[in-house]
């Protein structure tokens, strides 16, 4: 059984289980927010995103059993 999520979701569940089991203020996460916004407008936002990709494929394979 594949199950699809995109990875805002699984970003956003992360922020809110640190927000409410961490004790991260609330303030920090929009401030960390802030920042990704900002980074995605230089010139690593594409090394950024390629590493991202990258790494989900990494997982997706590791979960379907492939090297």
């Amino acid at each position: 059984m594949t199950l699809t999520l995109p990875l805002v979701l699984v970003l956003g569940v992360a922020a809110w289980a640190a927000i409410r089991f961490l004790g991260v203020r609330l303030w920090v996460a929009v401030v960390i927010g802030l920042f990704g916004f900002y980074l995605a407008d230089t010139f690593v936002a594409p090394l950024i995103d390629g590493t991202t990709r990258t790494g989900v494929q990494v997982v997706n394979d590791t979960q379907q059993g492939r090297p």
